[in-house]
């Protein structure tokens, strides 16, 4: 089968088509043939040695198809059914992939298997941050950072189904748009406008109740300068580079605030929370509140490129791999 390996840390040019035996599943384990790839930021951490991995290796966490065969003593999946997975473990860059049965969900029938390669770790992303890193309610002001992005139209979906206010920043005048037709009511265009002053101006000088950051470096301390009085901010991101070190004292300036570095894989520790999670991202799709923007679709001999693409912040919404 064709597999897409990471041969050592580095740019995209490390990415190199393989061949690999098609795997057999060993005890609990299924072996799931792909329909469709997710692609993330977080492979891109990966790709780069930000977050360490050993290489060389297969990469990608997210996919969905349908189960080709299973292992011994497997009691969740029969051949023939749809599932999908979106926490690993690595190798998803493929045609096909083993996955442990606790670490997969059954896809409801009404969830294509494109929806589902685009939603599963993005889509959990969302529903852990806006409903159990942060419960966000109705009149809640939020401010999401690269709100034209993957996780981010997703989270404005959300949290506007839920009644919140949505302030969203993004690099353009496309993507403002974008942002504002998954429900941002505001938008701030991060390069020529400053944030935090935008954000009081919004807000009447209040500042928002949390700050859902996936930029990291580039966005910190207009993060902190957005947020209320012991207000949060959600650092769940890198992609502008990592947060320098700060002193705790840094908090108390800007209003006794909290910060938090969440990860979905705890949140999503158990078989138990990734059914709920998962059951809850499913009904908010199927009852229409959130909608799936698929910006881009490669071919998985096209993964450099696409790599390439997503680096470049020139995609909107999920990008998905196709085998």
């Amino acid at each position: 089968m064709l597999a897409i390996q990471a041969q050592s840390a580095g740019g995209p040019e490390v990415l190199k088509a393989i061949d690999l035996p098609v795997p057999v599943p060993g005890p609990g384990q299924i072996l799931i043939r792909h329909a469709a790839v997710g692609l993330n930021y977080i492979d891109i951490y990966q790709r780069t040695g930000l977050y360490p991995i050993a290489f060389p290796t297969v990469l990608g966490l997210e996919g969905a198809g349908f189960v080709e065969a299973i292992g011994e003593g497997v009691t969740r999946f029969a051949v023939g059914d749809r599932a999908a997975y979106g926490t690993g473990p690595l190798g998803a860059y493929s045609e096909a992939h083993l996955v442990p049965e606790g670490r997969a969900v059954r896809l409801p029938d009404d969830i294509s298997f494109q929806q589902a390669a685009a939603a599963m770790l993005k889509g959990m992303t969302a529903e852990f941050l806006i409903r159990r890193c942060h419960a966000v309610t109705a009149g809640d002001t939020i401010l999401v950072h690269a709100a034209a992005g993957g996780v981010g139209t997703l989270l404005t979906q959300w949290a506007r189904a839920l009644g919140a206010t949505v302030i969203g920043t993004v690099g353009s005048e496309d993507k403002a748009q974008l942002a504002k037709a998954q429900g941002c009511q505001h938008t701030i265009l991060y390069r020529t406008e400053d944030v935090a002053t935008k954000v009081a101006e919004i807000t009447g000088g209040k500042g928002v109740r949390v700050v859902y950051d996936s930029v990291g470096a580039d966005t910190f301390e207009a993060s902190l300068a957005s947020l209320s009085r012991r207000g949060l901010m959600v650092s769940f991101g890198n992609a502008s580079g990592p947060v320098a070190p700060f002193a705790p004292a840094r908090l108390a300036q800007a209003g006794s605030v909290f910060i938090t570095r969440p990860t979905l894989f705890d949140y999503v520790a158990t078989t138990e929370e990734l059914d709920a999670s998962a059951a809850a991202l499913f009904a908010v799709i199927a009852s229409g509140a959130v909608t799936i923007e698929i910006g881009a679709q490669f071919a998985l001999s096209e993964t450099r490129r696409a790599h390439e693409a997503l680096e470049g912040r020139s995609t909107t919404g999920a990008s998905l791999l196709i085998p």
